[in-house]
């Protein structure tokens, strides 16, 4: 995790299901200079399967940089970005 992401508030833009989704999604966000941090649910991480939101990967960035993540999940094809 960068420094950036650790010394500034964070907000949600999206919750992904599954490790894969979000990687790609995080790809997507640093692709365009947004540091990301993901948060895992722990289940998913340890036995990797998602029942009932256990797979649930939220993608946080930097607070001043939300709108301009959300804009480009938007682009990537997800339709289902969450606002704060």
């Amino acid at each position: 995790m960068s420094e950036m992401v650790r010394d500034c508030r964070l907000a949600l833009v999206h919750t992904a299901y599954g490790q894969l989704e979000a990687d790609v999604l995080k790809s997507h966000l640093e692709a365009e200079g947004i540091p990301v941090l993901l948060k895992y649910e722990s289940a998913s991480r340890v036995f990797g399967i998602m029942v009932d939101g256990l797979g649930k990967v939220h993608l946080w960035v930097p607070e001043d940089l939300a709108d301009e993540a959300r804009e480009v999940l938007k682009g990537a094809g997800q339709s289902s970005v969450e606002q704060d």
